[in-house]
């Protein structure tokens, strides 16, 4: 397996839909129809801001992103919304979306979400993205790395757990969890 820091451009599609298989359940019925969440995701997928794992052939397993002052993995701004939703279908997306949303800061390197193709689970590639994650982080000064995970993902929590996170703080959806699908979203942290 080799791990790289970016996302080849011939890899844009497919990770756009490694991420929606990842993320459609809880993102779905916001950023649905699947092929419109298709087209903006890979529109606005930031290269720069994904750690890839790929197999000795070439394949794509898969990838963990990361936010900054500077954007996050899939990010995008309302001008990219709108042309694939048009004026409406973004403003609505938008404020739905701000829910979900998280900051960075100055002490821990946020991980924004981490994606492994179905084939490639169990192989040990989460585990070499969450490896890589907090390598960046270390690279760039910071001296923990920070996630979050909801409660309907119980596989991703046992993973960040067994890989040195700890849970800081659990956050209820409220009403937005008939919008999103899940109750709740733990804050971890590991150190690096």
């Amino acid at each position: 397996m080799k791990i790289t820091v970016g996302i080849p451009d011939a890899n844009r599609g497919e990770a756009a839909a490694l991420y929606w298989e990842a993320f459609g359940e809880k993102l779905g019925f916001v950023m649905g129809p699947k092929y419109r969440a298709l087209t903006f995701i890979t529109a606005v997928l930031r290269s720069d801001h994904g750690i890839c794992a790929h197999s000795d052939d070439g394949r794509l397993l898969g990838v963990a992103g990361f936010k900054t002052v500077h954007g996050a993995l899939v990010g995008g701004e309302f001008r990219d919304m709108r042309r694939v939703y048009g004026w409406v279908g973004a403003s609505i997306r938008v404020l739905l979306l701000a829910v979900l949303e998280r900051d960075t800061e100055n002490e821990r390197f946020l991980m924004d979400g981490i994606f492994v193709a179905q084939e490639a689970r169990g192989q040990g590639v989460g585990t070499a993205l969450l490896d890589a994650i907090a390598a960046e982080a270390k690279k760039r000064g910071y001296k923990q790395v920070r996630l979050d995970v909801i409660d309907t993902n119980p596989r991703a929590r046992a993973l960040y757990l067994h890989e040195g996170f700890v849970e800081v703080e659990t956050r209820q959806m409220g009403i937005m969890r008939h919008v999103f699908g899940f109750n709740a979203a733990t804050t971890m942290v590991r150190d690096v």
